[in-house]
């Protein structure tokens, strides 16, 4: 039964696809292929980034099509831009003109009322909610208790082992961070069971958009509401504590949500407040997630790079001089070199491999039409691994970032988007990475366990063996 199902949703979709395409025929459309019904071409797509050969799949249809191109990816039609200029015209753009729509299975999983779908006063309230967390001078109040917190769960985690999987206690500790700091969410038990959760989430984001019994999106949307069911109660007891005055707005982002009053000075509502937190999960946790664990990745492949970051660190603990072993907000400023060595991996090694955006009106680029309820796709090497914009661009250099001699100009390096729609969580990124491994370094000494371990995408670039190291205390002096 669900196969007949699945053929009859099929060539209802072809039909309709038909339907629209016709209207567009008159259009000049850019080249390229749409694939099959309903799936496109998402599933080469998928494959291709899970074997880390996306920019491969990419550089195909260049060759075939040029720099725009279009396909049918996560369920829609799309325009892919590929370029500075291209950047510049998909994040520069407004959003009557291209609106932060999602693929259908990421929109299902963010939800409806996310601030990555939100325009005009209801998205800029939302942002300033979170930006009053977010902004680097709001970030210093929360370094002690995170700096403190990374601390603890690198001994409790080190305490009887002498190897561990370090993407697996990354996703831990990061999430931890978000839970605790951003949320307010302390109870072990409901951070345990919303982890699992998380990790089916995070898998259905660029999955195939089938929703039936075992595909990676029907457990993922499963997850989701699960996660919905653990986080309503919790709104519920923090809006009593507002009300009592146990709470401020200032005290998490979650009190902060709840704070807010529209137009008409009605809250926003508990589903648009737990819409906004799976975002804000996902955004600061699997991203500082993967930078964190390529760090350590590359650390441990690179002698060179290895020992510039070690000084950097060991140099910031000697200057302490007797003081409290506390990170202060004045140390995060001076890690450059190691920062840059984030930054560069960023370039080489892309956590998102680009963004879709949705066309809110018939427009065009570069003589191609773009209708409207069309995609467009922006990707990050089209621009990182340009020798253009980069020179020699395979080669790992971090000394690129901070060099006023060659600045990198506007929309050539998009780790975190760019323009009006850079992502508001990199200064969170960038705090929660620097402690990270300012901690690991002058605590630990590690080896790849597999030094052959290669990066793959599952959609986002991990080792693929999950990077177990060999672990042990450093012996500072």
């Amino acid at each position: 039964m669900p196969f007949l199902i699945l053929i009859a949703f099929t060539l209802i979709s072809a039909f309709l696809l038909s339907k629209y395409l016709s209207k567009s025929r008159t259009k000049n459309l850019p080249k390229g292929s749409l694939g099959y019904p309903l799936i496109g071409e998402t599933l080469g797509f998928l494959r291709a980034q899970t074997q880390d050969r996306g920019q491969d799949w990419i550089d195909e249809r260049i060759l075939k099509h040029g720099s725009v191109f279009k396909t049918s990816l996560m369920g829609s039609p799309t325009v892919v831009i590929i370029g500075k200029a291209g950047n510049k015209f998909i994040l520069g753009a407004e959003d009557d003109v291209f609106a932060a729509k999602q693929p259908v299975t990421a929109e299902a999983i963010f939800g409806k009322e996310s601030i990555l779908g939100l325009t005009g006063f209801r998205y800029r309230m939302v942002k300033g909610a979170m930006m009053s967390f977010l902004k680097p001078e709001n970030l210093q109040n929360y370094l002690k208790e995170m700096d403190e917190l990374v601390k603890r769960l690198l001994l409790i985690e080190t305490k009887e082992t002498d190897t561990i999987k370090a993407v697996t206690f990354m996703k831990k500790l990061t999430f931890t961070i978000a839970f605790n700091i951003l949320f307010g969410i302390k109870d072990e038990c409901t951070r345990e069971a919303l982890f699992e959760d998380f990790n089916l989430v995070f898998k259905a984001i660029w999955s195939l958009p089938v929703n039936f019994p075992g595909t990676v999106y029907w457990r993922g949307l499963k997850a989701r509401s699960r996660i919905v069911d653990r986080i309503l109660p919790i709104l519920r007891k923090k809006n009593e504590e507002l009300s009592s005055g146990i709470l401020s707005p200032t005290s998490d982002v979650i009190s902060s949500m709840l704070a807010l009053r529209d137009q008409n000075q009605q809250p926003i509502g508990h589903h648009a407040i737990i819409d906004n937190c799976i975002t804000l999960v996902i955004a600061s946790h699997d991203t500082s997630t993967i930078l964190i664990s390529l760090m350590i990745w590359k650390l441990a492949r690179d002698p060179e790079i290895y020992k510039k970051v070690l000084e950097e660190q060991m140099d910031i603990v000697k200057k302490r001089e007797g003081k409290e072993d506390k990170l202060t907000w004045g140390e995060i400023q001076k890690m450059k070199y190691t920062w840059r060595v984030a930054q560069e991996l960023m370039r080489t090694i892309p956590v998102a491999f680009g963004g879709f955006r949705k066309a809110m009106k018939d427009t065009s680029y570069g003589g191609y039409a773009i209708p409207k309820g069309w995609q467009v796709f922006w990707v990050s090497d089209g621009t990182h691994m340009n020798n253009d914009i980069f020179e020699n661009p395979k080669v790992f250099d971090p000394s690129r970032f901070g060099n006023p001699a060659k600045p990198i100009p506007p929309y050539a390096y998009i780790p975190f988007g760019g323009g009006v729609h850079t992502c508001i969580g990199n200064e969170f990124a960038r705090v929660e990475t620097l402690t990270i491994i300012h901690n690991l370094v002058t605590m630990y000494e590690w080896t790849q366990v597999n030094p052959e371990e290669v990066i793959t995408r599952q959609p986002m670039p991990y080792p693929s063996m999950g990077l177990p190291i060999k672990i042990k205390p450093r012996h500072l002096f």
